[in-house]
């Protein structure tokens, strides 16, 4: 059976109904693309080389260990210019010969990669190890052109070779899966060296290696690197669950064993059918499309329901593990594309643009039903991926469209002074001082092949195949004269199947004949997406009344409440976290209507504190519009329980930002004539918060901003809280009070000190640029005629999924509840009798849930697990004995203890951490 290539480009192009963009128009985007990678190299060039990542708020280089700990996300860094190299063959692909000529003899001279540092295995390979070789094919391509690259004698090639026998070390284990760590300069040596004790591994850290290290044994000929990828992913399809042929998201490198049972396509898993696939592309050898195709066949069996992809349980795939996506899943399209299954790729980018439309970007994580989970964007390129693939396969202008919105969502959201700043928040637009290198390395390159004609590229890219961090490698090493070295990996048990190939991918032309086609598949996708917004008001039975005592009246101190509760069979208890539980045993009630009115009541009170906590964690945004921000540098700050309410504001407060004196903010304001009009800065502790909000009042301030006095805490690293109030009435209050953390307010700070006048807009999300400086031309726009402006879509989509509501309690005869009493007034009335005074001094004071205080300070944990059960326990989900299962967004009535609740949470936490391991 003889091997065959993929041809990365199918076969003929739908027409479309909609209007074809010109082509000026496309020139011009593609223009935008070339200024906006300009924007970003050049300010990583400038402020942060040789640093490995651009930190685009602060404007400098993220160096590992002078920066707070990020936890696995710094794996990634070890001191060897990450982002110069991840970025060489972009450079080529944008026609930036010379850039790219001068960057490499500063990878030759500067880069060390011998540093005593551990790194991840799977990212070194493929943002180090790939970009060198993607750097080398480039000069080689540029060599052989004859005018650019003369000099070049193999060099990147060299550097990739020593970085290849510096990764091998990981790969000593019994089963041939590699550590995920290494020591660039010790290798795995144990505790020592801070290598060697791990035992897990996901699948794509194990399964992303055989593009790199095949393509490094066929240019250098040490067959060694092939062989063991080749290993590695040997022992994974040899311990795929055979009844369902799908493999688990972590093993264990000794065992085998599966750590983590949920299959999917996203984190985790992702990019291990992607190099199945783009191994047989690339290499030739037949047996890895087989794995694919069977693969393939059983996601699109038990994951894939179109539009959705979700995950199961390998050894019961017909059962859900999980009701939300993650954003890494978008990659999944483009490779539908290269497979040839046209129709699923089409439904699903759908989705993802919905999804996109609706909250500017495709959020971390988000629900069935389209909703965010987690709600950070670090500048992802797989949608993007996915976009360009189906445009080339199509030749569909929708997809030109869909480019023009992610162009112009990152102009308007994400730019800022120095760079491109992660989303921290998509609800709100807060920003993350974080610019990974994937940005660069992808998104700019599939945005320009989008946009770009034939003639626009020094190359033709149908001679290379993508890695998963789109690295180019030359499709001629399938013939390279070392791939006959590499041993088959194909055994006795392993036979080729003829009805496991698909030899030729299908002509679109042929698959869709009518035009209207793409359209009828998006239509109801878009409905769907649409109708989910808003969410109906919870179901009530006809003819329930309210019950003697509503849940908003009752107080837990008036023992007339006290007796009406007994008579309901409805019991208080104190617990020692300081929440109050309320326990319903209906045999105990008076009567049988006293028990319906118990029941009416929980009902009442779940639904009332499933508002309250919902409402509980709100982020507000803190943006700077003055000069040289105009509104493109977005802080995080949490609210205030007191006050002016932002999310009821359709325009925020704007002004500019003054120092208050005394900082503190505990006594009469001194510098009154300086606050006067403005927004106050205030330095956290001392005080109550309500104290500070009513001497800058009086001082007459508009506003007030207090700033952490806790060097180097963050948003980034610590959960966002409310302000309290001081146990009494704070309706005197009518201004907002927001809260930055020592980072955050540390950048405004500094603009305070280097610009002297900073004007800020508070609100409860970033205004579009166009709405700021409505009626005036907008600055810094960065090319002319740029989509700068565009209809701000209302985003009913944003709120937390973290479960907050609860089903009818039904026939149970026993109901809990548990309430918070740490903050009067986010809670019932019955606990602002009962509460203890806020003091401006802790957060587990300002109304920290009793969770956060009990787990550790992680940077990359999500804004939705910050909105914890401050009001109500979770109640128990439903789980598959002997699996463990990510929290879901459905809950039941019955109760749950605070363990578990942590457990579900640190689970849910654990499969984001991993999602950032295996970003790509």
């Amino acid at each position: 059976m003889p091997a065959v290539l993929f041809s990365l480009m199918l076969l003929g192009a739908l027409c479309s109904l909609g209007q074809a963009m010109s082509r000026e128009e496309r020139h011009r985007l593609r223009n935008q693309v070339v200024e906006m990678f300009d924007h970003a190299y050049q300010n990583y060039m400038d402020h942060a080389y040789p640093a490995d990542e651009l930190m685009p708020l602060t404007c400098r280089g993220r160096v590992r260990g002078l920066e707070p700990s990020r936890g696995d996300v710094d794996d990634a860094l070890g001191k060897f210019s990450l982002t110069l190299i991840d970025t060489l063959d972009t450079l080529v692909l944008l026609n930036k010969t010379t850039e790219f000529e001068a960057a490499v003899r500063r990878v030759l001279s500067d880069v060390r990669l011998d540093n005593d540092i551990v790194v991840s295995v799977f990212e070194t390979n493929i943002r180090v190890l790939g970009g060198l070789l993607g750097g080398h094919s480039m000069a080689v391509m540029l060599k052989e052109g004859g005018q650019h690259m003369q000099w070049y004698q193999d060099e990147l090639l060299h550097m990739a070779k020593d970085l290849g026998f510096r990764l091998l070390p990981a790969f000593n284990t019994s089963s041939g899966l590699p550590y995920p760590r290494v020591n660039l300069k010790f290798g795995v040596r144990g505790p020592e060296t801070r290598t060697g004790t791990e035992t897990d591994t996901c699948t794509a850290c194990a399964g992303t290696i055989i593009l790199e290290f095949a393509a490094l044994s066929r240019f250098t000929g040490e067959p060694v690197f092939e062989a063991h990828a080749r290993r590695a992913l040997d022992f994974l399809w040899e311990k795929r669950q055979r009844n369902s042929n799908l493999v688990g998201t972590t093993i264990n490198i000794h065992s085998g064993e599966w750590v983590r049972r949920d299959s999917g396509v996203g984190a985790g898993i992702d990019s291990y059918y992607e190099y199945l696939l783009k191994a047989y592309i690339l290499l030739g050898d037949d047996v890895f499309l087989q794995r694919f195709n069977i693969h393939y066949a059983s996601i699109m069996k038990y994951i894939s329901q179109p539009p959705l992809l979700l995950d199961v349980h390998i050894h019961k795939p017909l059962l859900p593990a999980r009701t939300w996506m993650d954003s890494l899943l978008a990659f999944f399209p483009g490779l539908q594309v290269l497979k040839g299954d046209i129709r699923p790729a089409i439904e699903t980018h759908e989705m993802l643009y919905q999804v996109t439309k609706k909250h500017n970007f495709l959020p971390e994580a988000f629900t069935t039903d389209f909703r965010v989970h987690w709600a950070q964007h670090p500048l992802r390129p797989e949608f993007a991926e996915s976009t360009y693939f189906l445009y080339k396969a199509t030749g569909d202008p929708y997809y030109l469209e869909a480019g023009r919105t992610i162009l112009d969502n990152l102009n308007r959201f994400a730019r800022v002074p120095c760079g491109f700043a992660a989303m921290k928040d998509v609800r709100t637009g807060s920003h993350e001082d974080r610019m990974d290198s994937f940005f660069l390395a992808e998104m700019f390159k599939y945005l320009f092949l989008l946009f770009a004609d034939a003639e626009d590229l020094p190359f033709d890219v149908e001679d290379y195949v993508f890695t998963t961090e789109a690295h180019l490698l030359p499709l001629s090493l399938s013939t390279g004269p070392h791939s006959s070295s590499i041993p088959s990996n194909r055994t006795s048990k392993e036979e080729l199947d003829d009805s496991n190939f698909d030899w030729t991918c299908p002509n679109t032309r042929l698959l869709f004949p009518d035009p209207a086609y793409p359209r009828n598949l998006r239509e109801p996708i878009r409905s769907a997406v649409d109708k989910s917004c808003p969410r109906p008001a919870p179901y009530r039975e006809p003819g329930m009344g309210h019950p003697p005592l509503r849940a908003q009246d009752f107080m837990a101190n008036n023992p007339e409440h006290l007796e009406l509760l007994r008579r309901m069979g409805v019991s208080l208890i104190h617990l020692k976290d300081g929440r109050v539980q309320l326990v319903q045993h209906a045999t105990q009630a008076v009567s049988a209507v006293a028990a319906e009115d118990g029941v009416r009541f929980m009902q009442d009170m779940m639904e009332l504190s499933s508002q309250q906590q919902k409402e509980q964690l709100p982020p507000r945004a803190i943006q700077i519009v003055s000069h040289p921000f105009f509104g493109r540098v977005v802080l995080t700050a949490g609210p205030a329980q007191f006050g002016i309410d932002l999310s009821k504001s359709s325009t925020g407060l704007r002004g500019f930002a003054t120092v208050a004196e005394p900082y503190s903010g505990c006594s009469e304001i001194t510098n009154a004539e300086y606050v006067r009009g403005h927004i106050a800065l205030l330095q956290r502790g001392q005080c109550m918060f309500a104290e500070k909000a009513r001497h800058i009042q009086k001082a007459g301030a508009i506003g007030g901003i207090v700033i952490d006095d806790n060097e180097g805490s963050s948003s980034d690293t610590a959960p966002l809280f409310q302000m309290a109030g001081d146990g009494r009435s704070t309706d005197d209050i009518t201004m907002p009070l927001l809260f930055l953390f020592h980072k955050e307010g540390n950048i405004l700070l500094e603009a305070l000190k280097e610009y002297r006048e900073v004007e800020v807009l508070l609100s409860d999300k970033a205004r579009d640029r166009a709405t700021i400086f409505k009626g005036k031309p907008l600055p810094g726009r960065p090319i002319e005629g740029s989509a700068d402006v565009q209809e701000v879509e209302e985003d009913c989509l944003t709120e937390a999924t973290t479960p907050t509501s609860f089903e009818p309690i039904g026939q149970s005869q026993m109901s809990t509840l548990e309430v918070d009493e740490l903050a009067p007034e986010q809670v019932t009335p019955s606990q602002q009798e009962v509460s203890p005074v806020e003091q401006d001094t802790s957060p587990a004071e300002e109304a920290t849930p009793p969770e956060e205080e009990a787990s550790p300070a992680e940077d990359v944990r999500p804004p939705e697990e910050e909105a914890t059960e401050a009001d109500l326990t979770r109640p128990n989900e439903e789980r598959d004995s002997g699996d463990r299962e990510e929290p879901e967004g459905d809950t039941d009535s019955s109760s749950q203890s605070v363990d578990e609740l942590l457990a579900d949470w640190r689970e849910d936490l654990e499969a984001f951490q991993q999602m950032e391991k295996d970003e790509l």
